[in-house]
């Protein structure tokens, strides 16, 4: 399934990199998270993912969720700190608690793979339909894929397709993808081959494989059927 780090909108901003910074050092909690995403993807410093770990954990020690989620994340990958997947499912409860989506999409995924938590679908659903119904495309996604193909709830393809196109229209390329695949087979929705195309074409614009091998499938059939239909008309008595 999707993953995907998304940051909370709705946060303070500052004008300059110098004043960001002297925020942070005199406490300010919004700040220092964006002080740590400043070093993990080297804005204005030099990237630095130690040193990122240090400002997301100032910040989440005040119970800022996105710096929780951020430091979940990189306990999840190792990012200036050791690989440890049950320190990264504290954090991302933490903030998934406080309705952060990203926390709750990546509380899902640990979940799904039982990494830092045990082994629970259910558990990862549930997370995943918090984070997707606050409109977070890679869960969105995920959720879909958990009702095509009916593991933890009833099968439901209708759903599968609303929450896909809720993804889809936020250009989330595999969603794109199965949305394309259920208008070409028909699965809870109408079957439409221009409609599966369509979303075939976007999902392939972004460099997605399983589309892109799609959209050549249906291209070679459909040039099958011209070449058979012209040697039919070639080989027709006169």
């Amino acid at each position: 399934m999707s993953e995907e780090i998304i940051m909370a909108t709705q946060r303070k901003s500052w004008d300059s990199f110098e004043l960001l910074r002297a925020a942070a050092l005199e406490g300010d909690a919004q700040a220092q998270c964006y002080l740590g995403v400043c070093f993990q993807n080297g804005q204005g410093v030099e990237q630095n993912y130690t040193e990122a770990v240090k400002w997301f954990r100032r910040s989440a020690e005040q119970n800022d969720p996105v710096a929780q989620c951020y430091l979940g994340v990189c306990y999840m990958t190792g990012a200036g700190v050791p690989q440890e997947y049950s320190e990264a499912a504290r954090w991302l409860r933490e903030a998934a608690e406080q309705e952060d989506p990203a926390a709750q999409f990546n509380l899902g995924l640990l979940y799904e793979t039982g990494q830092g938590v045990p082994l629970n679908y259910a558990e990862a659903f549930k997370w995943y339909r918090e984070a997707a119904e606050r409109n977070y495309p890679a869960a969105q996604f995920n959720l879909g894929v958990f009702y095509e193909s009916g593991q933890v709830v009833e099968q439901d393809f209708k759903a599968a397709v609303e929450w896909y196109y809720a993804a889809a229209e936020q250009e989330c390329a595999p969603a794109q993808c199965n949305l394309g695949l259920c208008y070409q087979t028909g699965r809870g929705v109408e079957k439409n081959t221009a409609e599966a195309v369509k979303w075939f074409i976007r999902a392939a614009r972004q460099g997605d494989k399983t589309a892109q091998h799609n959209l050549g499938l249906h291209y070679a059939a459909e040039e099958a059927i011209a070449e058979a239909a012209l040697d039919t008309a070639k080989n027709r008595p006169r």
